[in-house]
């Protein structure tokens, strides 16, 4: 490790033009290094479900050779879901490892914004609308990347929770709200977790751009935390010269392959010259840089190595989408389902769609990826006969739209392709068609499973797009109805980044899956939790409503407006919200069953160690893991409750265990806490 003594050294040997180069992109995912002096190029990498594929240089044009397929990784939402701190940093360890292995230095995650509204496009990278958990997954999350010398990148900082004109929105919250809800998981990532980058946003923070905001980068972030970590921007969200050398960003990058007229390029150099801006603002700049290569060990030569696509890194894909399973319902006891099956359908397009290559920047090329289609025919060995329906088809015919998709992002006037007139009837004829063929064959099976939900096209999960409503898309909700008239019994299994609209069908189902976007191994996660041989113990990270008013974002605040948004909501985000208002949701935060039963007991605080204790058992037949939510009941003027801490444990049945709940933050004085199960 150099000497802080040595970078300054290195900084006074750097010309003018050295240190340009090193502060914007040289390529689309690289800047400049300095040969002479040993200073390499800075080579990022999307995430956060694992290493982005492969461009060339100078255009998103995919390299297409085989040597960047990936292990793909559950989605944060799912990771969140486990409510499980060791899972976050193994889940870390395998995307650093796998990034140093494909010789990157920072990998770009991973998301911490708040789910503010379950309409945004990007939710699926979200981890939570709770800012307590979000932190603590978070924070183990960063320390398993940063063990194998790659750099995580915290983002997008600050208050970016849609993506309706995300690259110009002015977001209008109060400080007090920022700090309370917006900006905790940021915080304690970067001191906590000791992040070591940080990735400004494309939004407006009341009135300037986040990735030059000279209060929140120089103010909060560098003066107030005292951060000397790296700070990058979004992909084109930097807009002025004078405000970006002036705030705490270091690197401007962007889509774009004319890297000299960045505005931290030879605009920000011709500055310089004519004394517009001081030389002395870009040499901090360069310091943050060298401090982050020392932190990697990229400046003394003794750096970790790292691989990719491991057996060890797929039972860790494995074990998260496992856990991440949410049994939202099961009536009459219809699940697990019986091996023994003679005969099967499975119905649903994304019972055999692949969601690896979409959703914008986390799109991946995966090694594999399981659908539930084939995770279930794998279970069942060939002794049960399964057939599968589509049943629906999505109805947007994209084209190229996939390929273009980062040149796109900066258009804000796109038009979508396939909703003519003449296209609209067509898909409607081929939607009836598929309904009608999976109906008839529905009755002529006893056993039928329905695998549906939302995919990566835009408009549903997926950068740069934000959804119209949180209804089943393609007439999903129609067939299901259907459906459940014939078979009574069907399990649904819904995939998705956030909350659907279940209203037209959930009181007639019996027992109902959720199984978000599980990685390279989710399809083997859902057959293994519908037949048994994964007990659920995913719990709902976030409220699911019944109709998107009884969001607090859409309720008293605005969400998805042009150019201006404003968070009237303040601090009543999520079960905030719905608990001050009395707003009873469809499924809750922390919601999710098992195939046993536990009971809780006990209950008392322990002020010298800091923990909630309180004892659990299995009351049920089968093993299982239970998570403990620990609560702090707020006071006037003040949520009713409050996230304050939460473990996870594996119980035997008719087992017994203590459980001592850490509660962080300091918020143990004084205060009154409660534990769910």
């Amino acid at each position: 490790m150099l000497t802080n003594e040595k970078i300054k050294e290195m900084i006074g040997e750097l010309t003018l033009d050295e240190k340009i180069s090193m502060i914007h992109g040289a390529a689309f995912f690289e800047t400049a290094g300095v040969p002479r002096l040993g200073i390499p190029p800075l080579v990022f990498s999307d995430g956060p479900m694992g290493v982005r594929l492969e461009f060339k240089k100078d255009s998103w044009e995919k390299k297409n050779l085989s040597d960047d397929y990936i292990t793909y990784l559950p989605c944060n939402s799912a990771l969140a879901a486990t409510f499980n701190r060791e899972l976050a940093y193994e889940t870390g360890s395998v995307l650093g490892e796998e990034a140093r292995g494909r010789g990157k230095d920072v990998i770009l995650g991973p998301g911490v914004n708040i789910k503010r509204s379950p309409l945004c496009g990007r939710n699926f990278e979200y981890f939570s609308e709770d800012p307590y958990l979000t932190k603590e997954l978070a924070v183990e999350y960063v320390k398993g990347v940063q063990q194998w010398d790659v750099a995580a990148c915290v983002k997008h900082f600050l208050a970016n929770n849609q993506e309706t004109d995300r690259l110009a929105v002015d977001t209008i919250v109060d400080e007090e709200v920022l700090r309370e809800i917006y900006m905790p998981a940021f915080y304690d990532v970067l001191k906590r977790g000791n992040c070591y980058s940080l990735m400004g946003s494309y939004n407006r923070i009341n009135g300037k751009f986040g990735s030059q905001h000279t209060h929140y980068l120089n103010e909060v972030v560098r003066d107030e935390w005292e951060y000397d970590g790296l700070i990058v921007s979004d992909w084109g969200a930097v807009h002025d010269s004078v405000e970006a050398a002036e705030s705490g960003l270091d690197v401007e990058m962007s889509v774009t392959a004319d890297y000299d007229d960045y505005f931290m390029a030879e605009p920000l150099k011709k500055l310089i010259m004519e004394g517009k801006v001081s030389e002395e603002l870009i040499d901090k700049k360069i310091e943050h840089i060298l401090i982050l290569m020392n932190r990697l060990n990229m400046l003394d030569g003794e750096r970790r190595s790292g691989t990719y696509n491991t057996e060890e890194h797929r039972k860790a894909a494995l074990k998260v989408a496992e856990e991440s399973v949410v049994l939202l319902k099961n009536d009459k006891n219809i699940l697990p389902l019986d091996k023994k099956l003679k005969k099967l359908l499975v119905i649903g397009e994304n019972a055999d769609k692949l969601h690896a290559l979409g959703g914008g920047s986390a799109e991946l090329k995966a090694l594999y990826e399981i659908s539930p289609l084939m995770g279930i025919k794998k279970l069942l060995g060939g002794n049960t006969k399964v057939e599968y329906a589509k049943g629906y088809s999505e109805d947007i015919f994209r084209g190229d739209e996939e390929d273009k998709w980062q040149e796109r992002s900066l258009d804000l006037n796109v038009e979508r392709v396939g909703s003519s007139e003449e296209a609209d009837r067509r898909m409607k004829e081929l939607r009836e068609q598929l309904r009608n063929e999976a109906l008839e064959l529905a009755k002529e099976y006893e056993n039928i499973i329905f695998v549906g939900g939302y995919d990566h096209v835009p408009g549903h999960d997926s950068e740069g797009d934000d959804k119209a409503d949180i209804k089943l898309p393609y007439d999903q909700d129609i067939l299901i109805k259907e459906l459940l008239k014939i078979r009574p019994d069907m399990p649904i299994v819904l995939t998705g980044g956030s909350d659907v609209d279940m209203r037209e069908w959930i009181d007639d189902a019996h027992a109902l899956l959720w199984g978000w976007y599980g990685g390279m191994e989710g399809g083997t996660a859902i057959a293994k939790a519908l037949f048994g041989d994964v007990n659920p113990s995913g719990r709902l990270p976030e409220t699911f409503y019944h109709d998107i008013s009884e969001c607090g974002a859409h309720a008293i605040g605005q969400y998805g407006t042009v150019g201006r948004v404003e968070y009237h909501d303040g601090i009543y985000v999520g079960y905030r919200y719905t608990d001050k208002f009395g707003v009873t949701p469809q499924f809750p935060f922390g919601y999710g069953l098992s195939y046993t039963t536990f009971e809780l007991s006990g209950g008392q605080l322990d002020t010298e160690a800091d923990a909630y204790i309180c004892t659990v058992k299995n009351t049920g037949s089968r093993a299982g893991k239970v998570s403990v939510l620990v609560y702090m009941k707020g006071k006037q003027d003040e949520p009713e409750k409050v996230l304050a801490g939460f473990d996870k444990i594996y119980l035997e049945p008719g087992e017994v265990k203590d459980v001592a709940v850490c509660i962080t933050d300091g918020m143990i004085g004084g205060r009154e806490y409660f534990a769910y199960i």
